[in-house]
C-alpha cells in the first residue's frame, strides 16, 4: 500500500528539536574522536616520528594525584628522542603521597636526561618537592616557593553542637582511631600522637629535598619551618639556581642539550576524561556558546594532611 506523504512525516519534521540536538552529538562525537586520535600522536598537532626533540611536562593547581604527570615522565625517560624536559610547576602544594610520586619521577627522569624546572606563580610546598630533584630549577623574581613542611587541620564542632543540644558519641577500635573527629576534643595523647605523624613527614620532605639539592639536612632545615621565599630569596637560600621565566628555562634546556630553536616540544600531559563526560561537557559546550553563553569549570578539593604553601 502506497503511503500516504499527507498523513505521515519523517523523525526530523515530527521532532526538529530532538532531532538537532542527535546532530550535535553525532557530529561532536566524530570531531572529539578526531582530535583523540590527533591528540595521541602529540599535542599542538601530530607526534613528530623521528628527530631530536624536548619534553614540556606540566604540574598544575592542587597536587592530589600525579598519575597523569608521572606517567607522562615516564613516557619522556623512555623516549630516546626527547634529550631534555622543561618542568613548568604552578601549583601551591598538595597531599603528601602523590607530591613524593612526582619527586621520586622527576628524580628517575634526571637521572637519565636534563630537567630544568620553570617555576611559575607558585611551586610551594607539595611543588617545590617535585622540583627538588631537578637537574636546575628556574624560577621568575616573584614566585612563591619553599614552604617546606607539613600541616594538618581538622574543624571542631563541638561548640556548635552544644549549642543545638547534639551529642555524639564515638566508638573505636582503639584510643587512637578517634583521633581527629570533628565531634571530640584532642587528648594529650591524640596530639602527641598526631603530631609524630606529622613531624615524620615533615623529616622525609626535609630528607628529600636535600637529596635532591644535593644540601646538608641541616641546611634544609634551617629553611624547612613553614617559611615561603620569592624566587629571589629563594635563590640566595640556595633552593633555586637561576631567575628567569619559561623562556629563559628553555633555552637553559637547549643550551644543555646543544639544540636549536627549531626543534619541536612535545608538550603533556593531556588532561584525561572518561569518554561520555568528554563527549557531553563538549555538547553542552557547543550548545552553549551558540546561545552566548559562558561555560563553567569546577574548582579542586581539599585533602587533610598536605604539603602546602
Amino acid at each position: 500500500m502506497a503511503r500516504n506523504p499527507e498523513t505521515k512525516s519523517g523523525f526530523s519534521e515530527q521532532h526538529p528539536l530532538l532531532f538537532g540536538i542527535v546532530l550535535i552529538i553525532v557530529a561532536v562525537a566524530l570531531f572529539t574522536g578526531a582530535m583523540a586520535f590527533f591528540r595521541t600522536l602529540g599535542s599542538k598537532g601530530p607526534r613528530p616520528l623521528s628527530g631530536d626533540k624536548i619534553g614540556l611536562c606540566k604540574i598544575e593547581g592542587m597536587i592530589t594525584d600525579a598519575r597523569e604527570v608521572t606517567d607522562f615522565l615516564r613516557e619522556l625517560k623512555d623516549d630516546d628522542s626527547v634529550k631534555g624536559v622543561v618542568l613548568r610547576i604552578d601549583s601551591p602544594g598538595g597531599a603528601v603521597a602523590p607530591s613524593q610520586e612526582l619527586y621520586q619521577a622527576v628524580r628517575a627522569l634526571a637521572a637519565v636526561k636534563p630537567v630544568v624546572v620553570s617555576m611559575g606563580t607558585a611551586a610551594a610546598s607539595g611543588g617545590y618537592y617535585a622540583a627538588a630533584p631537578a637537574t636546575l630549577i628556574v624560577a621568575n623574581s616573584g614566585s612563591i616557593t619553599g614552604s617546606i613542611g607539613v600541616r594538618a587541620e581538622y574543624v571542631n564542632l563541638q561548640g556548635l553542637m552544644d549549642k543545638l543540644g547534639l551529642k555524639s558519641d564515638m566508638l573505636a577500635s582503639g584510643k587512637l582511631k578517634a583521633a581527629g573527629s570533628p565531634t571530640q576534643p584532642l587528648t594529650p595523647e591524640q596530639r602527641a600522637y598526631l603530631m609524630a605523624l606529622i613531624m615524620d613527614l615533615h623529616q622525609q620532605f626535609v630528607a628529600d629535598v636535600a637529596e635532591g639539592r644535593k644540601m646538608p639536612v641541616p641546611a634544609v632545615e634551617k629553611l624547612a619551618d613553614g617559611r615561603a621565599l620569592t624566587g629571589k630569596q629563594a635563590l640566595a637560600a640556595g633552593l633555586v639556581d637561576k631567575l628567569g621565566g619559561l623562556e629563559t628555562a628553555t633555552a637553559t634546556l637547549r643550551e644543555m642539550v646543544k639544540l636549536s630553536d627549531k626543534v619541536p616540544i612535545l608538550e603533556g600531559p593531556e588532561k584525561k576524561l572518561p569518554f561520555l563526560p568528554r563527549l557531553l561537557g563538549a555538547t553542552l559546550q557547543a550548545l552553549t556558546e551558540s546561545l552566548g553563553q559562558a561555560s563553567l569549570h569546577p574548582g579542586s578539593s581539599d585533602l587533610i594532611l598536605q604539603y602546602r604553601q
